[in-house]
């Protein structure tokens, strides 16, 4: 699993697996102020020179740059489709793109900036944030269905559901609200300073919440979307020694199944004492290749040993004859 975190003018794209840097891009002008992912084969990324460029994931080469606004971009969002994207930047305009020829497809001014953007998974509605207050769209109508108003600037919000949308800002906490009644439903301390970026997926049946922090943190929580008001599970935590301020996440074919080993060998460990973890080690041992487990060697070494071994055998048969 990759992690990509903007820090100034340069994305960092790391191993969360390890902590390991495996990548540091320099973009250029302008501090990135928002990144996407979109499948695994490219990554989108805003910045304060009014830039969205389209990465290349594989060499993490810029393919195309669109000047999307005159001033920042604050954020975009790309539709489920894949061919619409939406942003917002410091001139109060939202806008329409068409990302099969990377025109805009229609500009609307609103009256304050907007700093967040993003459609929800059946792409049918869209939030639009400024300051502290959050409008939800219709895309029908294009008209605001409701809205939800925090005591502190909202940072970032994702969808974890059709309904239920995380939100965090200028605090340690993140809350979760229910798109109809639009009220809190639940809240947990995610980090020791205020939480400046949050990017939900799934892996296999587990739900992830990743939350950047401008402690230099990153965690992974896994919720439970069936009883939502408990407290998420804290899955592993790095820290980038870095002032954060975007992330995104990539997940490659491969992961599913190394998030939940380790998982598993995770609750192993903390349950030591019972009989299941046991046998769960003593199934390890066996089924460890031997060349994972002994210091490797060479065919060489080891014909020769067995050359010594027939010999012995040989040489103890004349003895007793």
């Amino acid at each position: 699993m990759l992690s990509v975190a903007g820090c100034g003018e340069t994305m960092e794209v790391r191993r969360l697996r390890v902590d390991l840097e495996v990548y540091k891009i320099m973009r250029g002008k302008g501090t990135i102020t928002c990144m996407e992912f979109f499948g695994n084969t490219h990554l989108l990324s805003g910045a304060e020179d009014g830039l969205i460029c389209v990465w290349n994931t594989k060499r993490w080469e810029c393919l195309k740059s669109i000047q999307a606004h005159k001033g920042h971009v604050s954020s975009f969002s790309v539709h489920p489709s894949g061919k619409l994207a939406l942003s917002v930047g410091t001139d109060k305009t939202l806008r329409t793109w068409n990302l099969i020829d990377g025109k805009s497809a229609f500009i609307k001014s609103i009256k304050q900036n907007a700093h967040i953007v993003l459609w929800s998974p059946s792409g049918d509605k869209y939030v639009v944030v400024s300051n502290n207050q959050l409008d939800i769209y219709t895309l029908k109508t294009a008209s605001i269905r409701g809205s939800i108003t925090c005591n502190e600037r909202i940072f970032s919000v994702k969808f974890i559901t059709e309904s239920i949308i995380a939100i965090a800002g200028n605090e340690e906490y993140v809350r979760l609200y229910d798109i109809k009644s639009r009220k809190c439903i639940s809240e947990f301390k995610a980090h020791e300073a205020r939480v400046k970026v949050l990017y939900f997926f799934q892996v296999e049946q587990n739900n992830i919440l990743a939350t950047a922090s401008s402690d230099g943190y990153i965690k992974l929580w896994k919720l439970n979307i069936e009883e939502i008001q408990s407290s998420p599970l804290l899955l592993s935590e790095v820290n980038t020694e870095a002032r954060l301020t975007c992330l995104a996440v990539w997940l490659s074919s491969a992961t599913s199944v190394t998030q939940v080993d380790e998982e598993q060998n995770t609750q192993c460990k903390e349950d030591t004492a019972t009989d299941k973890c046991r046998k769960g080690k003593k199934n390890k041992m066996k089924t460890t290749p031997l060349v994972e487990a002994v210091h490797p060697e060479t065919e060489h070494q080891i014909l020769c040993k067995r050359k010594k071994v027939v010999k012995i055998k040989e040489s103890r048969k004349k003895m007793k004859l």
